[in-house]
């Protein structure tokens, strides 16, 4: 188990902690109560993040461990860091306006290709080998 791999995984975690508190802190902002998901448009654009960035966890953190275990744990915390530098960029991007949410997802979502194509080629190197 890498130490390094588990602090991107709390840090990652508190960051999505971090912005779904964002999300009940607009609903009371802009008088969106729930179940509703709609409303003042600066609402649905930091509902977006929320929702955005816990589709991408799903790809991410899997992809992360098993970079880390069959690549290398530091490599792995390494590009899992630049993903989060780049939800939080995408996040603060897209909290002023959806035009500006660009640079992030396109720092996230590479960086989470590389940790999974990664993954794959170090699966099958491994099943290679054997």
């Amino acid at each position: 188990m890498s130490p390094w791999t588990s602090l991107i995984t709390v840090l990652t975690l508190l960051f999505y902690l971090a912005i779904t508190i964002n999300v009940g802190r607009a609903r009371a902002k802009y008088k969106v109560p729930p179940p509703q998901m709609t409303g003042d448009a600066n609402f649905e654009r930091v509902l977006r993040v929320q929702q955005n960035t816990l589709e991408q966890l799903v790809v991410f953190l899997p992809g992360l461990w098993l970079f880390s275990f069959y690549i290398n744990p530091l490599w792995g915390a390494i590009i899992g860091a630049i993903w989060l530098v780049g939800r939080i960029v995408y996040a603060w991007g897209y909290y002023q306006a959806a035009e500006k949410r660009g640079i992030g997802f396109a720092i996230s979502s590479l960086s989470g290709m590389v940790l999974l194509l990664g993954s794959l080629v170090g699966i099958i190197l491994s099943l290679v080998k054997v």
